[in-house]
């Protein structure tokens, strides 16, 4: 499956217009649970807000979904959700909480007013791509170590902190597909004696 970008951890960005606030949340969601996990805690830290306005989009069968929470139709959760479109993200949920400030916006202030928190929190995030890698691990003689590391390090593998004991345990991740030809170059330098553990592949930002 292909790369894709989303956000990692939590972001947030406020903006005013007329007096009300629109405080945009932007976060990491790749569940339906996760996403209405975060609007929970949104909602939950805003009680008195007047609305409370979302949209995520999932990559696991291309899910979205938004809300208007009370505002006019297509004023509130569409502009949110066409935010993270123009973004190219996914797995990302977005909640803008607005307090009114006792001025009407009209239709094309609040298009406006809610592109702008959603957008401000999106270019806020720290934005990471997602492939799809192995993890990979493999017991060696210290004697074989320094070259072993660098034979990962030259395939593209990140290394991560060795195990150590009696032998040494390399650990690294490495995008999914590219590992053939360092476990036959491990396995030549160790002559056959080293085997590499590869786990199942799973999305990670690399």
């Amino acid at each position: 499956m292909s790369d894709y970008r989303t956000v990692r951890g939590r972001s947030t960005f406020t903006y005013e217009e007329k007096r009300s606030r629109f405080i945009a949340t932007a976060a990491f969601a790749d569940t339906e649970e996760k996403a209405l996990a975060l609007l929970d805690q949104v909602r939950a830290a805003n009680r008195t807000a007047r609305h409370n306005v979302y949209a995520y989009v999932l990559r696991q069968g291309g899910r979205t979904r938004y809300s208007d929470d009370g505002e006019p139709a297509k004023t509130a959760g569409t502009p949110v959700l066409e935010a993270i479109g123009h973004a190219g993200l996914s797995d990302v949920i977005v909640v803008v909480t607005r307090y009114f400030g006792g001025i009407l916006l009209g239709t094309g202030g609040l298009v406006r007013a809610y592109t702008a928190a959603a957008s401000g929190a999106l270019a806020a995030a720290e934005v990471v791509t997602m492939r799809q890698i192995v993890r990979c691990r493999v017991r060696l003689p210290y004697s074989l170590f320094e070259q072993s590391q660098r034979l990962v390090a030259g395939a593209g593998g990140k290394l991560e902190e060795p195990i150590y004991a009696d032998d040494v345990t390399l650990v690294w991740r490495m995008p999914a597909g590219t590992e053939a030809p360092l476990c036959a170059a491990l396995g030549e330098l160790s002559r056959g004696t080293a085997q590499v553990e590869i786990s199942a592949p799973e999305y990670a930002a690399f």
